[in-house]
């Protein structure tokens, strides 16, 4: 018969979440995470396994959590596509704002995760690709509406333009986490708000 689990799973994966957010998989090592969790290796390892499943699992938590949030601003039907996007990019902004440490962002899991990883771990690359293959069909779903609402008048096709915004979410990160004043960072999305509307 297994052995009850003395410890809150979901809390574990937040914490792990976290601190692989803010170090990274390899600068995050299996004593960080004990100590972090409050448990020692064989505990991490009965509960998942493996340093590698326990970052999968909670990246996995992470682009949920992520995405769902920015589906759900982009998923308002009876506002205008472009103020949509203005709201996902105010969002994007304000969240750096809010994990700044030391005049610079943590940036984005997903993003770093791209970076350092994706290249090398297919499991890892498979997931990514899932996520942003989900946030980028929101997107083009988003600049379709706007074409026909006719608050995105930007003539190039509205996948070219997903992307691009996808690009311009990690740009933002990837500049806060580079230190990046709040200005800047707003910058960067009234650019790419223009950029729909020329």
């Amino acid at each position: 018969m297994a052995r009850p689990r003395t410890f809150d799973e979901d809390r574990a994966l937040d914490v792990a979440m976290r601190l692989f957010w803010e170090n990274g998989y390899e600068a995050t090592s299996t004593r960080d995470l004990c100590t972090a969790l409050g448990l020692d290796r064989s505990s991490v390892y009965n509960a998942f396994t493996s340093k590698h499943e326990l970052f999968r699992r909670a990246l996995v938590r992470y682009t949920g959590l992520m995405t769902e949030q920015q589906l759900e601003v982009l998923d308002a039907p009876d506002v205008p596509a472009l103020d949509r996007i203005r709201r996902l990019l105010d969002l994007i902004v304000e969240q750096e704002r809010t994990t700044f440490r030391d005049g610079r962002g943590v940036g984005c899991l997903t993003v770093n995760t791209t970076v350092e990883l994706a290249g090398r771990d297919p499991e890892i690359a498979a997931h990514l690709a899932r996520d942003t293959e989900r946030r980028l069909a929101s997107l083009r779903a988003v600049i379709e509406a706007g074409r026909r609402d006719a608050s995105i008048t930007s003539p190039r096709h509205p996948a070219d333009l997903a992307r691009y915004l996808n690009a311009v979410v990690a740009g933002i990160r990837v500049s806060g986490q580079g230190g990046a004043p709040l200005d800047a960072l707003t910058a960067i999305a009234d650019t790419a708000l223009d950029a729909l509307t020329p």
